[in-house]
């Protein structure tokens, strides 16, 4: 079995990096209480198999996960419905890049890439192009639009522009 793995040294995450994370998994949990869905932060690690054939090892910064049952030892191998990402310097490049393409491939519905720095929220949703999965910017959510934030598929379970920057001070 080749993992593939690659050790990155990478610096610990800001304040306000953890605080966008902890202000939606907060946010989140208490609307999935008694569903089959779980909300889970960045110590949940998930194991798929790439279009190449290769395993390959992701933790999100956050996610929501209605498949808990499919785990192999303590990682997920079942797919969540959405995945969100919180911008660093030294992460942007893979979130925007390879994450995002191998979320792409295992058909996550929705994908949040978040800019605390910018309080910005980037929406993508999962289509299909002639039965190939694609990613499309459904919505650009700053403080001009900031009611428009909603999770697409989950819409009966909020969080505010404001609860989600909660505590950010640029």
């Amino acid at each position: 079995m080749d993992l593939n793995l690659q050790i990155t040294d990478m610096a610990g995450a800001t304040p306000e990096h953890s605080a966008v994370i902890v202000n939606f998994v907060a946010a989140i949990r208490r609307q999935l209480k008694n569903s089959t869905c779980f909300v889970y932060s960045d110590n949940v690690q998930y194991r798929w198999q790439t279009d190449d054939g290769r395993e390959k090892a992701v933790i999100p910064d956050a996610s929501i996960n209605c498949q808990t049952k499919k785990k192999r030892g303590s990682n997920f191998i079942g797919i969540p419905r959405f995945v969100m990402e919180v911008l660093s310097p030294s992460t942007e490049q893979y979130d925007r890049g390879e994450k995002m393409e191998l979320y792409r491939q295992q058909e996550i519905e929705e994908y949040w890439i978040v800019d605390w720095r910018e309080k910005k929220v980037e929406i993508y949703e999962l289509d299909y192009e002639n039965k190939i999965p694609k990613y499309y910017l459904w919505k650009v959510i700053t403080e001009t639009n900031k009611q428009e934030l909603k999770i697409i598929h989950f819409p009966n379970v909020t969080i505010t522009f404001d609860e989600l920057f909660e505590e950010i001070e640029l």
